[in-house]
């Protein structure tokens, strides 16, 4: 295989979307100049995205002032039929707990999933919701993450 080739078949195991929804979550207020950077994205590919991601549930914005402020709704599902089962909180858990110092470090053990609890459990529980078997970020019941680590 020659030179021009190889970068012609250049590819990555995140997707645009999944490197934008990771830019909220670490920041629910960000904004889209700062998610494009930070993807290495046009600001018009940012709004593209997020309105996909709008328009599948995955996110939601309110308006603050003259700025956005982002929910990730972090219960939902995956979309590809190939990926059923996990939800944006696992996803967001695994991607978020990577630091992000550039050096190689041992991922940590996944921890095993929650049992399903009933609703009374669930509203007589407190805490920071990392003993409640969700990941860090998400703190309401209805799977939203509000921000980062």
């Amino acid at each position: 295989m020659n030179d021009a080739t190889a970068a012609e078949r250049q590819w990555t195991f995140l997707t645009n979307h999944a490197r934008v929804l990771v830019q909220i979550a670490r920041d629910p207020g960000i904004r889209v100049r700062d998610i494009a950077t930070r993807c290495l994205l046009t600001e018009r590919a940012v709004q593209r995205i997020i309105t996909d991601l709008e328009q599948a549930g995955y996110l939601s914005h309110e308006r603050r002032g003259r700025t956005n402020h982002y929910s990730v709704l972090a219960g939902k599902q995956l979309r590809h039929p190939a990926d059923a089962g996990p939800t944006v909180a696992e996803l967001l858990a695994t991607l978020l707990r990577a630091p992000g110092d550039g050096q190689h470090h041992p991922a940590p053990a996944v921890p095993e999933p929650a049992a399903p609890r009933s609703a009374d459990q669930v509203a007589g529980q407190q805490g920071d919701g990392l003993s409640q078997g969700r990941p860090p970020g998400v703190d309401r019941l209805d799977g939203a993450v509000s921000g980062a680590q």
